[in-house]
């Protein structure tokens, strides 16, 4: 099993989350987010479950130190949170989170976002080095409703088999899109498949792509 660890200093709540995906997953908990960091770097979880609002460390600190961490900085940050509002997911989101949801949770979405982050995050691990870099890129396709969409948008991390980057097209797993790399001139980089996507109702929400055929130029080779 995947090893994911909750950090929130309710206990009822982390009990609701153990039986809900101990099932699934080996859960290690913590009310301390002060030990969360301690705890992360040595069980090395796949994915971490974290409160927004706890006395003394809040989670926004803990964000910020797990996603500037090498040790840690891969592990998807999924925020389960009583604070809702869309100022609060945009900020999540800038601190590196994969996921936000709102208390109560909806327990069937999160088992879904937690398998796509983990299914995005494997790559990182044990096949190829992804490295953090914004890129300009345009991405053309069809959206999740067959409507023909172009736009503009920057990558967050690359590797040679694939990018992450935001996009406010709403896109289904698999979706196919054309990319062009854009610097002084525009240069024609193949087309991808999506394989992650975040669950967010955030605008530009990020996406995972995979490519299926590399033409031109890329930024990895």
């Amino acid at each position: 099993m995947d090893k994911i660890l909750i950090v929130d200093d309710e206990e009822p709540l982390r009990r609701l989350l153990r039986i809900n995906l101990s099932d699934r997953y080996e859960v290690i908990d913590t009310g301390n987010p002060e030990q969360a960091l301690a705890i992360a770097m040595q069980n090395k979880p796949k994915a971490i479950l974290l409160d927004l609002r706890m006395p003394k460390y809040s989670g926004f600190e803990l964000c910020r130190m797990l996603n500037s961490l090498t040790a840690t900085q891969l592990i998807p940050l999924i925020i389960v949170s009583g604070e809702g509002g869309a100022s609060t997911k945009a900020l999540c989101k800038e601190l590196g989170a994969t996921a936000y949801f709102q208390k109560p949770i909806d327990f069937d979405a999160l088992r879904k976002s937690l398998e796509f982050a983990l299914q995005a995050a494997r790559p990182d691990r044990r096949s190829e080095i992804r490295v953090r870099l914004r890129a300009p890129l345009t991405l053309r396709g069809l959206d999740a409703n067959g409507d023909p969409f172009e736009e503009r948008s920057a990558t967050e991390n690359v590797s040679c088999k694939g990018f992450l980057c935001g996009c406010s097209a709403k896109l289904d797993l698999q979706s196919a899109v054309e990319l062009s790399l854009n610097s002084k001139e525009t240069h024609f980089s193949g087309r991808a498949v999506v394989i992650w996507r975040e669950q967010s109702e955030v605008a530009n929400s990020r996406h995972g792509f995979c490519f299926t055929q590399k033409m031109g130029e890329w930024i990895l080779h």
